[in-house]
């Protein structure tokens, strides 16, 4: 079996529909039409999904476009290594500065709820943070499978 892979060795696909996509450097990155989730693994397809949310989009995904977003944190649960990361900061929504009718109440409340129904959540506070933070997820877990995949090798051999 080759090397176990570095960062650079893997292609993380990012949503076509991803309006201002995260930095993955060290990842090779592409574009794909993904069904649930901006983020994954070539390869891990069906293994790996992230969504990521901007304070704003967020904002929507609590107000009203609530239960389409409900139904995307349904379709995440069947990923292995899934999750939810805002380009935000819990104190920021606790201030609640925002034009939106939503409360901060209500936004932690959601979050609290997705992360009580399976959904881990992380709050990255910015976008370039969000970005390493999604290429690292995404690195450890292709490289999780690639480890156990070789011991299945070693314990058939």
């Amino acid at each position: 079996m080759k090397a176990e892979p570095k960062p650079e060795d893997l292609v993380a696909l990012i949503d076509h529909r991803e309006k201002i996509a995260l930095d993955l450097s060290p990842l090779q990155m592409e574009f794909a039409s993904l069904p649930t989730g901006d983020y994954t693994v070539q390869g891990l397809e069906d293994i790996v999904s992230i969504e990521r949310k901007s304070l704003p989009d967020l904002l929507m995904c609590v107000g009203r476009e609530r239960v389409r977003f409900d139904k995307e944190m349904q379709r995440i649960l069947a990923y292995p290594v899934r999750a939810l990361v805002v380009e935000s900061t819990w104190e920021e929504i606790e201030r609640g500065e925002w034009r939106s009718k939503v409360s901060p109440a209500a936004v932690i409340g959601s979050l609290l709820g997705w992360q009580a129904k399976g959904v881990p959540v992380l709050l990255a506070g910015d976008h370039e943070r969000a970005g390493r933070f999604v290429s690292r997820m995404l690195f450890i877990a292709a490289r999780r499978r690639w480890r156990e995949a070789r011991e299945l090798v070693k314990g058939a051999g």
